[in-house]
């Protein structure tokens, strides 16, 4: 081997001894996935149509195929060309892609672009009832929490209490805080499931009367006391005596303290002092 040729293999041995070996990189840790709110079954996955739906089918360029129809209670519904297809508990995305493929399986269009709007809305509601704004049926087209179904009927009376009951279907009942309903993060405020029932009762109230500024029957607040439902009746008068406070419970009378806790229909009766 002459020098020339021992000279180009030295140099091609340094070069691989020089060249940095690859360093690895960091992998960067895997997306952790958010948990998913609870949902009202496949009202999350779109409208779930049912009985008494009305709905319009159509496809792209044919105004001959364009029907408006009532899902019937049997859940059919009726087509040109492809007659009576079955719709109850479908997704609007699921029936579209039904009818798509009936349209194509049929032979009488090669591609077609089928939209459906839903015109009304029956089959899905909820009920609210109490002391709200608006009781009544409130129809759900998509997944709602509590919060605004009560926005919808305009919210709790002043009149209401300060926590609501939902009936599930199931008969399952789950009582709720108002205040952490309006304030509180998504799990104070679930989403509502079609057929619940939604009660604001009234709020639980107290009477007094006797030597009060302004005897009468009030609201009671949460953790009201025997003191504070004197204050909210303006007061003793002069001739009122804290010592001389009666109340009315149940059929029983009691003489509690001024930091006894007040309950449901109480009625405080203030006597006159001794002068």
């Amino acid at each position: 081997m002459n020098l020339a040729k021992m000279f180009r293999l030295c140099m091609l041995v340094l070069a691989s001894l020089c060249v940095t070996p690859a360093v690895a990189q960091p992998v960067a840790p895997a997306a952790v996935p958010v948990a998913a709110d609870p949902s009202p079954g496949a009202l999350t996955d779109g409208y779930v149509l049912g009985a008494g739906d009305v709905i319009e089918v159509g496809v792209l360029g044919r105004e001959d195929f364009r029907s408006r129809v009532q899902v019937l209670v049997d859940g059919s519904i009726t087509l040109p060309l492809i007659g009576n297809v079955s719709a109850t508990n479908k997704t609007i995305l699921q029936l579209k892609s039904e009818i798509q493929d009936k349209l194509r399986g049929g032979g009488y269009f090669s591609n077609p672009a089928v939209s459906i709007w839903v015109v009304t809305y029956a089959s899905r509601y909820v009920v609210v009832l109490g002391e709200v704004g608006s009781p009544g049926i409130v129809p759900i087209d998509r997944a709602y929490r509590i919060s605004e179904i009560l926005a919808r009927v305009g919210g709790a009376k002043a009149s209401g209490a300060d926590e609501l009951t939902i009936t599930r279907v199931s008969g399952e009942e789950v009582k709720l805080d108002l205040k952490q309903i309006a304030t509180d993060t998504n799990q104070s405020d679930p989403f509502v499931n079609a057929g619940d029932k939604i009660f604001v009762p009234v709020a639980p109230s107290f009477y007094v009367y006797g030597e009060v500024h302004a005897p009468g029957n009030y609201r009671i607040d949460t953790g009201m006391t025997i003191r504070m439902a004197i204050a909210r009746s303006g007061g003793l008068t002069p001739l009122g005596s804290q010592n001389k406070l009666k109340v009315n419970r149940n059929g029983r009378e009691y003489r509690l303290r001024l930091d006894d806790q007040i309950r449901d229909k109480d009625v405080i009766v203030v006597g006159q002092r001794f002068f």
